[in-house]
């Protein structure tokens, strides 16, 4: 993890109201549902429209407000990797 990183990614299945301690530090964070192994959820909360940091890189962005705690996913994250749908075509000259 990088100290920018605003989600962690569940190394295994985790379960609603597990406390999760992101370092030796008092930051913690408690689970709001459950979290398939491979998803990431929130460490803080994210607001809409702010970048998602995952390992030092913003791999997203949030389309609505996280909660800290809460499942971080397609349902509330656009992907800023891979879209080649949102590339515009140049206009012809």
């Amino acid at each position: 993890m990088h100290p920018a990183d605003n989600v962690a990614t569940a190394l295994d299945s985790l379960t609603a109201g597990t406390e999760i301690q992101r370092n030796e530090s008092i930051q913690s964070v408690t689970l709001k549902s459950n979290i398939p192994f491979g998803h990431k959820f929130a460490l803080v909360a994210i607001r809409k429209g702010s970048p998602i940091h995952k390992y030092g890189e913003v791999i997203g962005e949030a389309t609505v407000d996280v909660a800290a705690g809460e499942h971080v996913h397609v349902h509330n994250v656009d992907s800023l990797r891979g879209r080649g749908d949102l590339h515009k075509e140049e206009p012809n000259e």
